[in-house]
């Protein structure tokens, strides 16, 4: 059998290359990315756009969204660009009814959004504190999962991915709420995953180490913090957003359409468990 198989990929190179660019192809696929102007978001707009998809970025300000279609009309991607506070249950709805209306339909999801508007303690967070991270971080990503379902369901099926992040494994000092909202998406995420199976949409998660983005540059431009960390990486630097974006990607072609409910830790090596 072996070698049957050896010959066949001996032979035939290039009709192997064609289904394997097929399967990675996100040609007339459409994708919503939330907070994707910038950072991990951003990069998982490219990366899905330069797979075919045409691709749908948000951000809460208008500028921000100007600039991330200008930078990826500039790569030659599909792209259309609105304004969302996921937060915001009349923003979410325009959110999907914009994609609809322009695009024909949804078959990507990647929940990217989230806030941290507290460092500190964890016994001297608020109760407001935790009300807007667990609203923006958790709760926002479920409800645009059941907005986009039914119209992932009306295509055949389709792909979520949460961002979460290695918070979720290592709670970071000074991170606590932030650390436990990241955590309860990966329960979203195995909640889901075999209720959505059965509409042929998979469900999935990623988690990041630290990333050099805006979002994160308070722990990666403080060395202290950085060397301290590296400590933990079996590789030794910081993460770059184009290596999640790519994962992102992964999980949103045919070539994982047999993983659902599962997070890939991105995180340099970091050992990682609950």
């Amino acid at each position: 059998m072996l070698r049957s198989m050896t010959k066949c990929l001996l032979t035939n190179p290039v009709s192997v290359c064609r289904r394997t660019m097929s399967h990675s192809s996100l040609v007339g696929k459409t994708a919503i990315i939330t907070a994707s102007t910038d950072g991990i978001g951003l990069a998982a707009a490219e990366a899905l756009g330069q797979r075919g998809a045409h691709v749908v970025v948000s951000s809460r300000r208008q500028v921000n969204v100007d600039q991330a279609v200008s930078l990826l009309l500039s790569k030659n991607i599909q792209v259309t660009g609105t304004t969302c506070n996921v937060g915001k249950s009349e923003d979410r709805e325009k959110l999907v009814q914009m994609t609809v209306e322009k695009c024909g339909g949804i078959d990507i999801f990647v929940s990217n959004a989230a806030v941290n508007p507290y460092f500190g303690n964890i016994m001297d967070s608020t109760e407001e504190v935790w009300d807007k991270i667990l609203d923006v971080n958790v709760k926002a990503a479920f409800l645009l999962t059941k907005l986009v379902v039914p119209h992932m369901e009306k295509r055949g099926g389709g792909s979520v991915v949460f961002v979460s992040s290695v918070a979720a494994y290592q709670p970071m000092q000074a991170l606590g709420p932030y650390s436990v909202s990241k955590t309860a998406l990966l329960g979203l995420t195995r909640a889901l995953a075999p209720e959505l199976a059965h509409s042929n949409i998979r469900v999935n998660c990623v988690a990041p180490g630290v990333i050099k983005t805006r979002f994160s540059s308070a722990l990666w431009q403080n060395e202290d913090i950085v060397d301290e960390f590296k400590k933990q990486l079996a590789i030794k630097r910081i993460g770059e957003p184009a290596e999640i974006g790519g994962v992102i990607a992964f999980l949103c072609s045919e070539d994982a359409s047999y993983i659902t409910g599962e997070t890939i830790m991105a995180t340099g090596g970091i050992s990682c468990r609950l």
